[in-house]
């Protein structure tokens, strides 16, 4: 993007803190089992809602911006990054299987990017045709399909009772992410911001325009933060 345009940066830091929060919550409740507390139902959206929002974004920006392959294939790296650690935590005994990352959000946002000049030259109508049959593709698949393969589980197919801590396959948010390229099709085509009298030099608002830049250091750092927090607290308690 030669200009920014500051309400998409301001919404992806807005996801992005919420995901932080998210994060805090699950690691304190389930992974450390530090407190007992049941989820409210705020908790409950942002989880199921905040990386579909993310991903819609990632879209309309795909679609200001250029090369998308390559900033893809940075993002992916950063996904397996994510995978590595989790295993490692794993293997070494600090948390359980579940904590391990497949296929998670920074795979799925790096593969979409990557497979974005395969569309990039549609109209906007296809785009949209072919977003929603992905995403009930991929609610059907989630919902009646089973495989004996792991390496199925970046398009959505996977074995029985298979348990990841975040887990966004290409089927169906590929398809999100098309949809997002539809809004920057059509609602973003100027490439303008939508908001330009809204004081966007407000310390608020600035504060989540600098979140949102951030977004990919946020969320790779965040949970090395959490846990090392997490870690301090049960010392504290077993002391």
């Amino acid at each position: 993007m030669k200009k920014r345009i500051w309400e998409l940066d301001f919404l992806r830091g807005v996801c992005i803190l919420g995901v932080v929060i998210v994060h805090l919550i699950y690691d304190l409740v389930d992974l450390h089992e530090i407190i007992d507390w049941e989820y409210p139902p705020l908790f409950e959206f942002i989880k199921n809602w905040g990386g579909i929002i993310f991903i819609l974004l990632s879209g309309i920006c795909v679609t200001l911006g250029s090369r998308s392959v390559r900033r893809g294939l940075i993002v992916f790296a950063c996904g397996m990054i994510c995978t590595v650690v989790t295993y490692g935590m794993y293997y070494f005994g600090l948390a359980g299987s579940i904590i391990i990352i497949y296929f998670g959000v920074l795979h799925c946002l790096g593969a979409c990017m990557i497979l974005w000049p395969l569309f990039k030259k549609f109209p906007w109508w296809l785009l949209l045709v072919i977003g929603v049959v992905l995403i009930a593709a991929g609610f059907y698949i989630d919902a009646k399909v089973r495989v004996d393969h792991l390496w199925l589980i970046p398009l959505g197919l996977h074995v029985p009772n298979f348990l990841t801590s975040d887990y966004f396959p290409l089927l169906p948010y590929l398809g999100f992410f098309l949809l997002g390229a539809v809004l920057g099709k059509t609602v973003y085509r100027k490439k303008e911001t939508l908001l330009p009298k809204v004081n966007a030099g407000n310390p608020i608002v600035r504060f989540f325009l600098l979140c949102g830049k951030h977004s990919l250091w946020i969320y790779l750092l965040h949970q090395p933060v959490l846990n090392g927090i997490c870690y301090l607290i049960l010392a504290f308690q077993n002391n």
